[in-house]
């Protein structure tokens, strides 16, 4: 991915506080990225797709970081629904939830996310998380060029 801009990132997460928290642990650990909102998976296939008025301009996510728990179209309907669709699934998918049950770990893997994580409740250990999950993907990954 070329230096000059930022790793442009969908966070599909319907606790606003949660995804201020996302925002701020991007920011504490100094991670230069363009993360863009979607409140469930309904309206992250709305972004993708630039379907509606205010997702015309959407530029494709290089990472999708994604809840499990939402309400309308929950992270595992929305992730099968992705990877099933050939403009889409490249698109990496990183779960992030609070849930910890097996079957959510083994059916985001079926379904092809990239990862699970599990959602820290402290918020140190929350911002921690994050410089982890981004020293992986924003620093060691490869990721290829949006084609747009």
């Amino acid at each position: 991915m070329s230096e000059n801009r930022s790793l442009r990132l969908l966070l599909v997460e319907d606790e606003p506080g949660d995804a201020r928290l996302m925002r701020l642990a991007m920011q504490k650990n100094g991670y230069a990225v363009d993360l863009q909102d979607a409140s469930d998976g309904h309206e992250a296939l709305c972004f993708l797709q630039r379907q509606g008025e205010q997702f015309v301009g959407a530029l494709r996510p290089d990472l999708i970081l994604l809840d499990l728990k939402m309400p309308g179209q929950g992270g595992l309907e929305f992730l099968e629904t992705i990877k099933k669709d050939e403009n889409l699934r490249a698109i990496p998918v990183v779960v992030i939830t609070t849930s910890a049950l097996e079957a959510d770990v083994f059916n985001a893997y079926r379904l092809g996310a990239a990862g699970y994580v599990l959602k820290p409740v402290d918020i140190n250990e929350f911002v921690a998380a994050i410089h982890s999950l981004g020293q992986y993907w924003f620093k060691l990954v490869r990721l290829p060029e949006n084609q747009e």
